[in-house]
């Protein structure tokens, strides 16, 4: 929905035009924050019983017939950009539960930064809130819906509301494609949908359908893709070149199975259960492209998603079966459930034959992450270790947070194979997260920049941060942060080899 920056410091008047407002206070305000406020003794008093410690909050009524729902907060100063969004997520949900058509937020008191960030939180809570899922009940939705967000805010307190609406927009995007039932978003779908969407963008849109895929060589897609019931799995490559690019484009690759049975290795019902949310990372990979193209508009970006089922049937693969690769690997397979690093390692080959800049790939790919690290973080792998702070700080600064596991050499030798060049993956499971990074990095020439994300912040039961579905669309944020700080950062050697490179 629409958001705006208005000027700061409502009148009371002002203030009886929205159904909904909020203010941010210090812990403590001054007399003179009272004195700015319509009605500032009342709301005094009712802050000095109310809120104890930073991040509380009290709710009142006012204006004319108390039409306004005007809640009151104490400015966390110190907060991290997770607890910022955490926050904003906890009042969002608050305000939205009145169906208010139009809110405005502002701060009074409060230095501009700790402010700024806030009501950025806020605002991005608030977008996520109010967007809604699909739904196919035969009862119409006849929630009113919000229509307009205004922010009372001057120089130091405004933030970048431009990056704000369009992150929140991909993120947006992103958990409606992953909530949409698997026999509306299988293969065929997905695709008709994405080249829609590609012709509504002004992207290029390109699909490698079976039959190319064949002529590549590509095995690895092909061998869970050979179980499905109908042969309309594929690649598809969205391209977005803008007038006179120089630059080698940012490429964002993701892991489309529309629905995982496990294969041959069926899965039990519970871990079934959900199984149309796997193919998160490439809808993450769209939402990402959605984004930046509107916030860095003279940078390439290409996305490839690998779209396919893991069926169980007659020609299902099944382990112990040895395919090739699209870059000529040979894979010995363990598991047939270990699909998605499968699908990903034809579609990292695909994609650095573009000659990317850097190239992040996307995947709800190990349980074993998870166990990591729960579903608070998502795990990251790269192959320039010297950028690791980077990444993570990337994670810290967005609120989408990251944390780096090695990527060892040694690793390797858990992935011996007596009859390939690599097995798929490990007969036992320690460690899967970080085996299926060194299988995926076989995919990726040394020369090209590499993050792999591991989406075990995917979904999250009662949601994550400021995402209240268990559908999260994690990811979206992180990458334009990322993509803002200029990652990867690399050595003055590397970026002339990258420049040479292009020049040839």
């Amino acid at each position: 929905m629409p958001a705006r920056f208005t000027a700061p410091r409502p009148s009371a008047s002002t203030l009886a035009r929205y159904a909904g407002a909020l203010v941010l206070l210090p812990l403590k305000p001054t007399s003179a924050c009272w004195s700015a406020l319509p009605d500032g003794e009342r709301l005094r008093s009712l802050y000095a019983r109310r809120v104890r410690k930073e991040g509380d909050h009290c709710e009142v009524r006012v204006g004319p017939r108390e039409g306004t729902v005007l809640v009151l907060v104490a400015l966390p100063a110190e907060a991290s950009a997770f607890e910022r969004l955490q926050l904003g997520g906890k009042l969002a949900k608050g305000l939205l539960e009145s169906e208010p058509r139009s809110l405005l937020l502002w701060h009074e008191g409060c230095a501009p930064g700790p402010a700024a960030a806030a009501l950025e939180a806020l605002v991005a809570a608030l977008q996520a809130g109010a967007f809604r899922l699909a739904s196919f009940k035969s009862k119409r939705d006849e929630r009113r819906p919000l229509e307009r967000i205004d922010v009372a805010a001057l120089g130091a307190s405004r933030f970048d509301l431009e990056t704000t609406l369009a992150t929140a927009a991909g993120n947006n995007l992103a958990r409606w494609l992953t909530a949409l039932p698997p026999n509306m978003l299988n293969a065929r779908g997905y695709r008709r949908l994405l080249e829609e969407l590609a012709r509504r963008l002004g992207l290029r849109y390109r699909f490698y359908g079976e039959g190319p895929l064949r002529r590549l060589g590509a095995g690895a897609f092909l061998a869970v893709s050979q179980g499905n019931a109908t042969r309309d799995a594929g690649i598809v490559h969205l391209s977005y070149r803008p007038r006179g690019a120089q630059r080698a484009p940012l490429a964002l690759v993701g892991k489309g199975i529309c629905f995982d049975t496990g294969g041959t290795n069926l899965k039990p019902h519970k871990g079934m259960l959900d199984m149309h949310t796997d193919m998160e990372g490439s809808a993450v990979a769209v939402g990402s492209l959605y984004a930046l193209k509107q916030l860095i508009p003279a940078q390439p970006i290409d996305g490839w998603l690998a779209i396919t089922e893991n069926r169980i049937g007659p020609l299902s693969y099944q382990p112990q079966d040895v395919v090739r690769a699209l870059n000529g690997t040979t894979i010995q397979v363990v598991h047939t459930d270990a699909e998605g690093r499968m699908v990903l390692a034809d579609t990292l080959a695909l994609a650095a034959r573009a000659r990317p800049a850097a190239l992040i790939d996307y995947a709800t790919l190990t349980g074993s992450c998870v166990y990591a690290l729960t579903e608070r973080y998502s795990g990251a792998f790269t192959n320039r270790p010297e950028t690791r702070a980077q990444i993570e700080a990337a994670g810290a600064a967005s609120g989408e947070r990251v944390w780096c596991f090695p990527m060892d050499k040694d690793f390797d030798t858990d992935l011996d194979s007596p009859v390939a060049d690599i097995l798929q993956c490990s007969v036992e499971s320690k460690g899967d997260h970080i085996l299926a990074a060194r299988f995926l990095s076989r995919f990726v020439p040394p020369s090209l920049p590499w993050l792999h994300l591991d989406l075990a912040s995917g979904t999250r039961t009662g949601g994550l941060g400021h995402i209240a579905t268990e559908i999260t669309g994690f990811g979206v944020r992180y990458t334009v942060e990322l993509a803002r700080s200029g990652w990867p950062v690399g050595s003055r050697r590397e970026r002339k080899t990258r420049r040479a490179r292009r020049r040839a």
